[in-house]
């Protein structure tokens, strides 16, 4: 009965200050996903390596300070990938895969398209190459979990202030079809909205204003699986009670 968690720590080495790998150490998960790291190989010490006995495999981007993957496990995995053969975006650090017997689990951290009009079209070029990668994984035969940070709130109910965002990156008519395309089209389920349907739960909160005291706030983190082990999922949580990061950590409970 794996627990997988998804969790954007805006800077591993200062959600680890805030307390992230002493919460986690409690959290009983088999697999953990963990997205932007800020950081270089040469700045993980052995506590963000292998926390609490975890295996940890990274994707470092090549800029310093800047994105970065990882997935953490409790057993070694059979095999691992590190980027998803887009040179723009591997270079960014955004995608680590291992492989455990039949289940594969993937760290993701899609670009944000809302610091300037180049980033959004980067984001468009980032959508255009993945889709066909989505379609050769679901023709793997696996089953498989993409968790991370997809920086696009698919449906009205996945931000508190829909209205006004819709010609805002992250809930742009292009970005929400794109998505849609994902579960209507390649086939893969939003695991979330399997086990919670009408949740109005959300995992990012801006940090102008009182986003995150009055709730204001957006899903963007999401487990993007294959049916199969979609239909396993049976318990959801987003973790509020501290805060590590602008991100909260998404947990989710499999039977497999």
């Amino acid at each position: 009965m794996p627990r997988i968690i998804s969790a954007n720590l805006n800077g591993i080495r200062s959600a680890h200050k805030k307390g992230f790998f002493n919460w986690l150490a409690k959290q009983d998960a088999d697999y953990i996903c963990v997205q932007e790291l800020k950081c270089q190989e040469a700045d993980m010490t052995e506590e963000l390596l292998g926390p609490h006995g975890y295996h940890g495999h990274f994707h470092y981007a090549e800029k310093k300070g800047y994105s970065g993957t990882g997935v953490y496990s409790r057993s070694a995995p059979d095999n691992k990938r590190i980027g998803f053969g887009c040179a723009e975006f591997d270079a960014e650090g955004r995608y680590t895969r291992c492989d455990f017997g039949n289940l594969t689990v993937i760290s993701l951290y899609a670009p944000s398209g809302s610091s300037s009009p180049e980033r959004q079209l980067a984001k468009f070029r980032f959508m255009e190459a993945f889709l066909p990668h989505l379609e050769q994984l679901k023709a793997e035969g696996r089953e498989v979990v993409i968790c991370g940070d997809w920086n696009i709130a698919h449906k009205e109910i996945d931000l508190k202030n829909w209205k006004s965002n819709q010609k805002n990156s992250g809930f742009l008519p292009e970005e929400r079809a794109w998505m849609t395309r994902i579960f209507d089209e390649v086939g893969l389920v939003d695991v979330h909205r399997v086990v919670a349907p009408e949740a109005a739960d959300y995992t990012w909160w801006s940090n102008r204003g009182q986003a995150w005291a009055n709730n204001v706030g957006w899903r963007i983190d999401y487990h993007v699986a294959t049916p199969g082990i979609a239909a396993t999922a049976h318990a959801v949580s987003v973790y509020k009670d501290e805060r590590f990061s602008d991100h909260a950590p998404l947990i989710i409970d499999y039977k497999l």
